[in-house]
């Protein structure tokens, strides 16, 4: 089975959002046409999903701004814009993403006192999401990653599904993915090849 993990592809994380990726928006329309045409037998999406006193928004730290370095809950912590809060339109997925081919939707990030950048688990890595468990029981044996941001919940889910999923083929579709920050972007690509995951283009799966 071949599955398809769309990564927070959110109003949040668009131009207008409130921690837009530069030309985020871009990633829609290949990603639709993955769904639609990239012989996927499950098609899976994360949603960062917030309360809005989540610990890694700079507005719950007395003195920080967004950006800014902090720590949270003795980790160290980008201290973001508050984004993507739950039931708000900047959490929902955006508008022209074709969400009713969607299988199944992991929110993530909900635990206030911790981050979670991967699809698949916090950044402590001590509380897992549903997501293994669910491609687990679909016998899934092949996974594209794709979406929102390159550098971090992109990479993290990649990294992450190469270690919970032993077996399981990941590849990172580098066309359908916007990242924050040009240099981390070369980085997260160099570190998914060096732990075994497969960087291709949209172009070499519809080619199929």
């Amino acid at each position: 089975m071949k599955a398809l993990l769309l990564v927070d592809i959110q109003n949040g994380f668009c131009p207008g959002g409130n921690l837009p990726v530069a030309h985020g928006d871009e990633v829609v329309a290949i990603a639709n046409r993955l769904i639609e045409d990239g012989g996927y037998d499950v098609i899976t999406a994360s949603q960062d999903w917030h309360p809005a006193n989540h610990g890694s928004f700079a507005s719950q730290h007395a003195g920080k701004k967004p950006f800014d370095m902090g720590e949270l809950s003795g980790q160290p912590q980008v201290m973001w814009p508050d984004h993507c809060v739950q039931g708000t339109a900047d959490a929902e997925f955006h508008p022209d993403l074709n969400v009713e081919a969607i299988d199944y939707v992991q929110q993530k990030g909900e635990n206030p006192a911790v981050d979670s950048y991967s699809a698949f688990r916090d950044n402590d890595q001590a509380a897992l999401t549903g997501l293994a468990g669910y491609l687990r029981a679909q016998q899934v044996s092949e996974l594209d990653v794709c979406g929102l941001a390159t550098d971090y919940c992109v990479k993290f889910s990649a990294l992450d599904a190469v270690e919970m999923l032993p077996g399981v083929k990941v590849r990172f579709i580098s066309d359908a993915s916007r990242g924050i920050d040009p240099e981390g972007v070369k980085a997260a690509i160099e570190e998914m090849k060096t732990k075994g995951v497969g960087i291709i283009t949209s172009a070499e799966i519809l080619a199929d």
